[in-house]
């Protein structure tokens, strides 16, 4: 039996689009086994818009490494205990990759290292920064050219924490994109630059005061709000309730704030968000420094 455990990601952070990701401690966990004959999918949640035939995008990962590396895909069972919501912004697609390439990589035995677990993940995402902090934790900067990925991880001071509001409704990452412009000016592309380059360095040397500036973004954000009502309150709210810096997590519809008052922040937030006329729940979360696990046979192996 294979099990993997893989964290929630948030990317982008504001600035850092389709580059930063972080690994976040909220988790899904897939159980992988060989049987007999076919497939079976079993969702422990009974989730109906998760696929329980070919399309699930866990099996499908694991059919793309097995043709990949050349060999028969194998009868299998998957069972998943997902605890990322769906279609949230919170990477639950990219868990479902690295949760499908980690597990052809046990079940076949070939024992690729994580550094090509990482390169394969970018490749079938497309971008590495969801992947690429799901498969190693903490927060990831990266780069694609034609031939690979490069990367850079950052271990993120553990008493940092993240409130995550997360709405009932969902938004799908295409209509996201669909939003966006093609071209931007200059303007706002310096703008985005030194933004990003002052969240990397805010985040290694841990200077929180940094945020408020360095989560600031054009190049996605502000068209992405007429998707998600209210955000730019919710957004505004979470600074005036003493927040570090708040953003759009990916394509949203989910917002984080960097707190560091826990108790009074999420106490707060919350009274406000039951406002609301749409329905959304507040959690605090810490970063996942470590990224996804692999047992086999309840043996931690990576």
């Amino acid at each position: 039996m294979i099990r993997v455990k893989v964290p929630a990601t948030t990317a982008n952070m504001g600035p850092g689009f389709d580059s930063i990701g972080m690994a976040l401690s909220m988790y899904n966990i897939v159980y992988a086994e060989e049987i007999g004959e076919g497939y079976e999918i079993i969702i422990q949640d009974g989730n109906k818009a998760i696929p329980t035939d070919e399309t699930n995008l866990i099996y499908k990962t694991i059919a793309y490494f097995y043709n990949n590396i050349g060999k028969p895909m194998p009868n299998i069972r998957l069972t998943q205990q997902d605890s990322i919501p769906h279609t949230r912004g919170l990477g639950s697609s990219a868990a479902c990759i690295v949760a499908g390439l980690h597990v052809g990589n046990a079940l076949s035995k070939s024992f690729f290292s994580k550094e090509e677990l990482v390169q394969m993940a970018a490749q079938i995402e497309g971008h590495p920064d969801n992947t690429t902090p799901a498969l190693l934790g903490g927060m990831t900067i990266g780069a694609m050219n034609e031939s690979d990925m490069k990367y850079v991880k950052i271990k993120v001071a553990e008493n940092i924490h993240f409130a995550v509001m997360i709405p009932t409704f969902t938004l799908s990452t295409e209509l996201a994109r669909r939003v966006l412009p093609k071209q931007v000016s200059l303007q706002d592309a310096v703008f985005n630059a030194s933004r990003a380059a002052l969240l990397a360095a805010s985040m290694i040397t841990g200077d929180t005061d940094n945020l408020a500036l360095a989560m600031e973004d054009r190049l996605h954000q502000s068209y992405r709000a007429e998707l998600i009502p209210n955000m730019q309150a919710i957004m505004n709210k979470a600074m005036a309730f003493g927040a570090k810096g708040a953003y759009l997590s990916g394509a949203g519809p989910s917002l984080i704030a960097v707190v560091k008052n826990v108790v009074a922040f999420r106490k707060e937030m919350a009274e406000y968000l039951n406002t609301l006329e749409d329905k959304w729940q507040v959690q605090m979360l810490q970063v996942d420094n470590e990224g996804a696990k692999v047992w086999i046979n309840e043996e931690l192996k990576y």
